[in-house]
């Protein structure tokens, strides 16, 4: 949508503030689909929550590919948006539930990978399809998206259904034999069973293949009531570091940087339209590269460390640039060495943020979670991301016409201090740990470091006890 505002702005004659509107609404809309997601995978699983998410998509691509004018667009950007919630909220639930714990924050963060492999070749059509004549070019942009959605559609076929999900509905004989398949060790297979019924309240002795469990286990009724009116200590932390964390990827301004990056080389002095949207490819292949870079580092060096430098560096860049822009705004001719610091600072500010906070938001909220709060709490964080990306889109151009474009990007720079300080003093580390070993170390808030020490004393001292004849 970036690269298709310019086109669509200039063939349906509509202002700044419709493709305001236009460009941040898809997050709006998305709210419906996460709000309502977490409930559907519950009730028909996550396999079939996907297939129909991708359903949403090809009907929402569809629509705006034909819009023939701008309510149409809209309406084609609600079905998207709604196919957008659902999306954001499976994918990571699905993965970390199959997963293994040894490589389960490598494959929680293809989700962003593959979100930003998008993105980029949403760059890439952009451009190529900037050389046909108006009215076809930003349609074709747009409708596009078809394709990739009839690909998820029948490679979910393939995919085997979520082994916890199907221990809420019983089937433990279903689930065992996708624990086999998606384990290390046939020994490790077993203990995420186990560890799976303890927390689904299924008796360890039980050995049957299908057994009865409660209407509230198995179609996530309740869930509200333990996430909002009477939530233990343990939930209570969970719910605010999984919902913190997910604002503050977006309230850091990374989707202003994105979507506008056009608009901000045109206003740090490159005005020729297709070298912008040139400059906006490099921001695509940043994005993707270094989300891949960070596949590789969460789960040998952990969450806290990547996201920490990340919003460190986070910081750092939008300084840099917040600096470039204001001083471009106020010189009387072009300064090339602040375009080139203002362009470097959209680079690195798009790197720091996908090496950690851009993958790692959907990682550490999607593992933290209770096994029957889990979709539910997981979408609650899709619906807080994907409204403040929406209220960052919706307002980004007014706000930098209010208090300038460097003064907008000064402001971003200021909560992302506050991320920081977030992060370090309320997450605790959860690399190698399985979901269900997630528990005690929430609840103490801004003391889990002190929980965490007992814990590890307490197995060192079972260890020594067990150890001894």
């Amino acid at each position: 949508m970036s690269g298709a505002a310019i086109y669509i702005k200039e063939d349906l004659k509509i202002s700044d503030v419709a493709i305001e509107v236009l460009v941040g609404t898809i997050n709006i809309y998305s709210l419906v689909g996460a709000a309502i997601a977490g409930r559907t995978s519950d009730w028909i699983g996550r396999r079939k929550t996907i297939i129909l998410a991708s359903g949403i998509f090809f009907v929402g691509a569809l629509l705006m590919g034909f819009a023939p004018n701008y309510w149409f667009l809209m309406f084609g950007r609600f079905v998207a948006g709604i196919g957008v919630g659902y999306a954001l909220m499976i994918a990571p639930v699905y993965t970390a539930e199959v997963a293994p714990a040894s490589c389960r924050g490598f494959c929680t963060s293809f989700p962003e990978v593959f979100i930003n492999g998008g993105v980029l070749l949403g760059y890439i059509a952009n451009y190529a399809f900037s050389m046909l004549p108006l009215k076809l070019g930003w349609r074709l942009m747009l409708g596009i998206g078809v394709i990739p959605s009839v690909i998820l559609g029948i490679g979910v076929l393939a995919m085997p259904e979520s082994p916890r999900w199907l221990v809420m509905q019983g089937r433990l004989g279903d689930a065992k034999k996708v624990l086999d398949r998606t384990s290390d060790t046939l020994e490790e297979s077993k203990t995420r069973l186990a560890d799976i019924k303890e927390a689904s309240g299924i008796p360890q002795d039980c050995q049957d293949d299908k057994v009865s469990v409660t209407r509230e286990s198995s179609d996530g009724s309740g869930v509200w009531r333990d996430l909002f009116i009477h939530p233990t200590p343990t939930v209570l932390h969970i719910l605010i570091v999984g919902v913190g964390i997910h604002f503050f990827q977006q309230a850091s301004g990374i989707d202003a940087v994105v979507l506008y990056s056009p608009r901000i080389y045109e206003k740090a002095g490159i005005t020729k339209p297709s070298y912008r949207l040139l400059a906006t490819i490099a921001v695509g292949c940043m994005k993707t590269f270094f989300t891949l870079v960070a596949t590789f580092l969460v789960d040998k060096i952990g969450r806290r460390i990547l996201l920490l430098s990340s919003c460190g560096g986070m910081i750092l860049s939008l300084l840099a640039l917040a600096t470039g822009l204001t001083i471009i705004d106020h010189s009387d001719h072009k300064l090339k060495w602040a375009m080139v610091v203002c362009v470097c600072a959209t680079y690195s500010t798009v790197a720091f943020f996908s090496i950690g906070m851009g993958p790692l938001a959907w990682v550490y909220s999607s593992e933290i979670f209770p096994l029957r709060l889990r979709a539910q709490g997981c979408s609650i964080g899709v619906a807080v991301n994907r409204a403040v990306s929406g209220g960052i889109l919706m307002t980004f151009i007014s706000l930098y016409k209010a208090i300038s474009i460097g003064g907008a990007f000064f402001l971003y720079t200021g909560i992302a201090i506050v991320a920081w300080i977030f992060f370090y003093t309320l997450l605790p580390e959860t690399k190698g740990r399985t979901l269900e070993e997630m528990e005690p170390f929430f609840g103490t808030f801004f003391k889990w470091r002190s929980t965490m020490k007992e814990l590890k004393r307490s197995r060192v001292e079972g260890a020594d006890s067990s150890a001894q004849p």
